[in-house]
């Protein structure tokens, strides 16, 4: 892809003495120049997710002097957020991410307008929340909202700047349905299809390099200063590799596929955009679990390019397989536990009892658990598959602990079979995801296994209040 035109028409107002100042060794830059500081000073980006990949992306475009900046997150500061997330500080541990970066941008730069939008993107309201912006940052932790992000980029017809971390590895390009005078290429060519439920955890889980956030998050707001000013050849069909312990770029070229039909509309119904990614049930009335696109529901997803289906593969764990039919082990799918609805309750609740016999329960609540493990005369088995370092954290007295990849990997056939058949197990994980897993799977072989609804941070809620979280 060639260079592109600027993205911005720069604004008609000069440059004061201070921005002259604050601005100066940018105005010295080839293609940037006056000009392309009055198109950033024009600018209005908006940026998802206030993260590790949005806190510095936040920061350099502020310090850039982006015109308008815009945040989504509904969430708020948390300590462990602290490793990576740079752009909050000790003190904002509680508040919401939004105001947090708000301050923290206000005392890098004060000529820049920040408009909050504390609020989780969906289907109706992702729309309206892009109008009026340039372009957007995808700096998100899932393929839900990674989807509809580039769904509602390619309908707003502005170009979106992605970027993805993992462990040591970090992925970016950009993505723009119809850009000017050129192919465009958009996240549905690279990803036509999201993978696997739990076969690409998050970070909780996996983890993350914290520094290799600020060498991501750099990128793509380098991304966004050369889109708006058309300085240099962006990531436009290309997307850009780095593997933090070789310290090593790879760039590989991506294309559309010429089979794919451009999406006309988003996805309706709700959770309908986790339901593609298989995160949750299909919505009523929502229909079969594929993209909307001009001439009706495409549910038969094109396959992916070569390029594509690599960099599908890339997105997985070092080492693990890369293959549908070859998942790797449970272990690491605490991106589960964000998928099961209610925080972490079943998507049933029962299961088929013989007949004449009412249905069997598959969960039980924090307090639930709290009463029959209080109970002397009950012999209910609290197994906790967590991690190790997990239940160091804050656990439950007397609790079995496997982590929960025992039972998808070589070995799963011994674990289950270790379970007991005449006495309930309980189930335990963070927030119920890898435990209503386990638990289904133990049920499958015989074993009367009920789910911990929420997991241990609903059991911190409800039972023991003051307890550690993370």
């Amino acid at each position: 892809m060639t260079s592109l035109p600027p993205l911005v028409a720069p604004s008609t107002e000069p440059l004061g003495p201070e921005e002259l100042a604050r601005y100066s060794r940018h105005l010295t830059l080839p293609g940037i120049g006056i000009e392309g500081q009055q198109r950033l000073r024009a600018a209005r980006v908006l940026v998802v997710g206030a993260g590790g990949l949005g806190s510095p992306a936040l920061l350099y475009l502020a310090a850039a002097g982006v015109g308008t900046l815009g945040i989504v997150d509904d969430d708020r500061v948390e300590v462990s957020n602290l490793q990576r997330q740079v752009i909050h500080g000790g003190s904002d541990v509680g508040r919401p991410k939004v105001a947090s970066a708000r301050d923290a941008i206000a005392e890098v730069n004060p000529h820049v307008t920040v408009r909050l939008h504390e609020q989780r993107l969906d289907a109706d309201n992702v729309l309206d929340v892009l109008a009026g912006y340039d372009l957007v940052l995808d700096g998100t932790d899932n393929f839900a909202t990674r989807y509809l992000v580039g769904d509602a980029a390619e309908i707003a017809g502005i170009p979106c700047v992605w970027g993805s971390i993992f462990r040591f590895q970090g992925q970016v390009s950009v993505f723009w349905a119809t850009p000017p005078g050129g192919q465009g290429v958009v996240y549905r060519d690279v990803f036509p299809e999201p993978p696997p439920p739990g076969t690409v955890p998050d970070c909780a889980t996996g983890g993350v390099l914290g520094a290799m956030c600020g060498t991501i998050g750099s990128v793509m707001a380098t991304e966004a200063v050369k889109l708006v000013t058309g300085a240099g050849r962006t990531l436009l069909g290309r997307l850009a590799v780095y593997d933090s312990l070789e310290l090593t770029w790879r760039h590989l070229s991506v294309r559309a596929d010429p089979q794919r039909v451009p999406v006309a509309r988003l996805l309706s119904g709700d959770h309908a955009y986790e339901a593609f990614c298989g995160l949750a049930p299909v919505p009523a009335g929502a229909g079969a679990p594929g993209p909307v696109v001009a001439g009706g529901l495409f549910g038969g997803l094109s396959g992916p390019t070569a390029e594509g289906r690599l960099a599908i593969d890339l997105a997985r764990a070092p080492g693990e397989p890369t293959t549908a039919g070859n998942a790797p082990p449970l272990d690491v799918a605490d991106a589960l536990d964000a998928s099961v609805p209610g925080g972490g309750a079943t998507s049933s609740g029962t299961v088929d009892a013989p007949a004449g016999a009412g249905p069997a329960p598959t969960s039980l609540t924090p307090r639930e658990l709290a009463a029959r493990l209080a109970d002397a005369d009950d012999d209910l088995l609290l197994l906790d598959v967590r991690e190790d370092w997990e239940t160091q954290i804050v656990g439950i007295d007397g609790a079995r602990v496997v982590p929960s990849g025992v039972y998808a990997g070589p070995g799963a056939g011994a674990a289950l079979a270790d379970l007991p058949r005449d006495r309930t197990v309980a189930v335990l994980c963070k927030v119920g995801g890898r435990s209503d897993r386990v638990a289904s799977l133990a049920r499958a072989v015989g074993v009367d296994a009920r789910n911990v609804e929420g997991g241990i941070l609903a059991w911190v809620r409800d039972v023991e209040p003051g307890r550690p979280t993370y």
